[in-house]
């Protein structure tokens, strides 16, 4: 938090200069003097609502502008699933409401049988050759086409071919949980 309270300096005097206003004209309109507020702007004044207020009535913001969260580090960290000869390569953090995966499928001789489960996927193919058994379809998509489906229809995905497929996938969490964990994980 006392990062966050550093920074206000620096964003009030950015949002002034934004409007083309000097110290003076700030000061004037917030009903304080300049030093006060030069010295806000330089970090030499501690920020107390009593001088925020104003301030921030006049720039038309919120003091939640002034105090914005730390920028976490965007880098997704987790590693890689390895199941049934897929990898599975998580691409959004722990616990995002939405799973966002690249997935690669290995070639199989027999699709895996279709399966059941509440949610929604979303696939990109990457790569290769990927079979979509979905209800009564077998599809077969290559690098740059994409599909949507509800997966309470039965489904199964593959590789199609002597060679391996990839794909980003995206689900919601109840799909995230059926794609990547076993059934033993799954029902414990």
């Amino acid at each position: 938090m006392v990062d966050e309270l550093k920074q206000i300096g620096a964003r009030l005097r950015a949002l002034r200069n934004d409007r083309g206003w000097t110290l003076d004209e700030l000061a004037s309109r917030a009903d304080m003097s300049p030093s006060t507020l030069s010295r806000l702007e330089s970090g030499k004044r501690q920020a107390s609502l009593e001088l925020l207020l104003p301030l921030t009535r006049q720039l038309c913001v919120s003091l939640d502008d002034l105090v914005s969260p730390p920028v976490r580090d965007p880098r997704v960290r987790r590693p890689a699933i390895r199941r049934d000869g897929m990898i599975i390569a998580p691409l959004a953090p722990e616990g995002s409401p939405i799973g966002t995966y690249k997935i690669t499928y290995p070639p199989v001789d027999e699709p895996p049988e279709p399966r059941v489960h509440d949610g929604y996927e979303w696939l990109y193919v990457l790569s290769g050759r990927l079979r979509l058994i979905l209800g009564d379809q077998d599809l077969v998509l290559t690098g740059g086409e994409a599909a949507e489906f509800d997966t309470r229809v039965p489904h199964s995905i593959s590789a199609d071919g002597p060679d391996g497929a990839e794909m980003l996938s995206i689900f919601n969490n109840d799909g995230v949980r059926m794609h990547t964990h076993t059934a033993e994980e799954f029902f414990d």
